[in-house]
C-alpha cells in the first residue's frame, strides 16, 4: 500500500488537502499562535534530540552526520514512529517544521523511516500468525493398522 507523506514549512497556509497536519519539531515556531496553525498534533518524540539538534544549528557536525546520527535515533526508538504511522494509515500525512530549508531538515529522513516502517509492518502482516493447520487433510494410515 503506497502512503501520501508530504513535507511542508509550518508558515506555509494550510490546505485542504494537507491531511493530517503534525508539527514535528522539539521547539514551537515563533509568533505562531496554536489556532492558526490547524493542527492535528504537535508531536516532539519523532524529532531530532537536544543535543543532536544543537550540534546540527551550531555547525559542529555535517548534515551527513546528523542524517546518520537522526536514523541512529530513530531506529534506537521505533515506538516513536507508531503515532505518525496512525495518521499516515488514514489518509494523507502532511509534516511540519519551522526549518526554512526542508531537505536540510530532519523531515526527509522521518519520511524515510516512516515509509520503511509502514512497508515492513504491511509485508509482517501477509506472513502466516502461526504455522499452518493440517487438521482438515485426510491422515495417513496409523501406526497402530499393518
Amino acid at each position: 500500500m503506497a502512503h501520501d507523506i508530504v513535507l511542508k514549512r509550518i508558515y506555509q497556509p494550510a490546505q485542504p488537502e494537507d491531511g493530517a497536519r503534525v508539527l514535528v519539531d522539539r521547539l514551537w515556531p515563533r509568533g505562531q499562535p496554536r489556532e492558526a496553525l490547524a493542527l492535528t498534533d504537535w508531536y516532539r518524540d519523532a524529532s531530532p534530540s537536544p543535543t543532536l539538534r544543537r550540534q546540527y544549528h551550531q555547525q559542529e557536525i555535517s548534515h551527513f552526520v546528523f542524517a546518520a546520527r537522526y536514523r541512529g535515533e530513530l531506529r534506537d526508538h521505533p515506538e516513536h514512529l507508531v503515532p505518525l504511522m496512525r495518521h499516515a494509515r488514514h489518509g494523507r500525512l502532511t509534516l511540519l517544521t519551522a526549518a526554512r530549508n526542508i531537505e536540510a531538515s530532519h523531515l526527509p529522513e522521518l519520511r524515510e523511516a516512516l515509509l520503511k516502517a509502514l512497508r515492513d509492518e504491511d509485508a509482517a502482516d501477509l506472513e502466516p500468525a502461526s504455522p499452518p493447520c493440517y487438521a482438515h487433510l485426510p491422515q495417513g494410515p496409523s501406526r497402530d493398522e499393518p
